[in-house]
């Protein structure tokens, strides 16, 4: 299905930092993001037509924590708000839907999360399968080591690639990583995205308002997000099928050789493991700007990725773009964007 050029224009987000002194509601890290955006496009908070947010209540250990985040925008004059809970990248999506119908023409999504308030790995547990995993209460990164440590037992891939992405994001050798301990087996520091607070916030238009308020919108030409069982044991986990399927229908028959493609990657085998399911060419810049594993970013990580991925567009840094998000354990929900200076490609869903 043909749906009309959609692009986004702005992305903000705050720095990514292990531990802030602000609140569980956002609000600290939110303000500034708006006020960048309305600065850098000359609007004011009252043109946004339609608001989505991202967030997590069982990360802030409060209920309905999204509502007090709206103090950050301002509930009057009335708005026109939603809210999901998961990473800001599908508040992102249900912003472009509201604009697709021809409802809005100007709508900004953000997402939220104070990783560091609590134990992360532990609050995680929450979002795996009730009766067969939750009570184990795994944490976080001996999920990450199981899944690694399956991918080398098959030969997907070596411990040195691993640590090629991890020397690529954080610096020093190759070999100089392989040589440091391990944390969970067979992950070391290098391979594991440390938990960081952070918000993002990104600016949707209609081609029309688009047009008014930059000179290289960056559209929107594919949309789509799937899901994997939550059953672990009913997966093979090197490989990302909920991945492949929404590239192949975010892509179509377009190629995959993008400028620059933002991958949603916790550990650095899940890089490998998404660039794999969507067919990359070698020839793709991936991750120019650190990506999550530089800074696992909860509930707004996915959302930055497609924010950074707009920015290479918006900047005239590239003229095709892929952005990657994903959520729940192991990759077990994942979301493809594609993105081109030139909308006469058409958006696919």
């Amino acid at each position: 299905m043909t749906l009309p050029p959609i692009a986004i224009i702005g992305f903000a987000h705050s720095p990514n930092v292990a531990g802030t002194h602000g609140t569980t509601n956002g609000v600290e890290m939110l303000i500034p993001c708006f006020e960048k955006l309305y600065a850098e496009l000359g609007i004011a908070r009252t043109d946004i037509e339609f608001w989505c947010s991202g967030s997590s209540d069982y990360l802030a250990g409060r209920a309905f924590s999204f509502i007090s985040a709206i103090d950050s925008i301002g509930a009057m004059p009335p708005i026109n708000e939603s809210h999901v809970e998961m990473d800001g990248a599908w508040a992102l999506y249900e912003a472009w839907v509201k604009i697709a119908t021809g409802e809005v023409d100007l709508a900004l999504a953000y997402g939220f999360g104070k990783a560091t308030a609590g134990n992360a790995d532990q609050t995680l547990t929450l979002q795996t399968d009730p009766y067969t995993v939750a009570p184990l209460h795994p944490d976080a990164r001996s999920l990450g080591a199981l899944q690694a440590r399956a991918g080398i037992d098959a030969g997907v891939w070596t411990e040195e690639d691993m640590a090629t992405i991890g020397a690529r994001t954080f610096g020093g050798s190759v070999d100089e990583l392989l040589g440091r301990d391990y944390v969970a087996n067979p992950l070391r520091e290098h391979d594991i995205a440390p938990y960081t607070d952070a918000a993002a916030a990104v600016v949707i238009a209609s081609e029309r308002k688009a047009r008014e308020l930059v000179a290289n919108p960056a559209f929107v030409t594919g949309w789509d997000h799937r899901i994997d069982t939550p059953n672990f044991g009913a997966r093979d986990l090197t490989l990302s099928p909920s991945t492949k399927l929404a590239g192949d229908t975010a892509f179509g028959d377009r190629s995959r050789a993008v400028d620059v493609a933002e991958i949603n990657a916790s550990y650095t085998h899940q890089e490998i493991i998404v660039r794999n399911a969507l067919g990359l060419p070698d020839s793709v810049r991936i991750n120019p700007s650190g990506g999550s594993l530089a800074g696992n970013s909860l509930f707004s990580a996915g959302l930055q990725r497609i924010g950074y991925a707009a920015h290479e567009i918006l900047s005239g840094n590239a003229g095709t773009a892929l952005a990657h998000a994903s959520s729940g354990p192991l990759l077990q929900q994942n979301m493809v964007v594609t993105l081109s200076a030139q909308n006469n490609e058409g958006a696919e869903n």
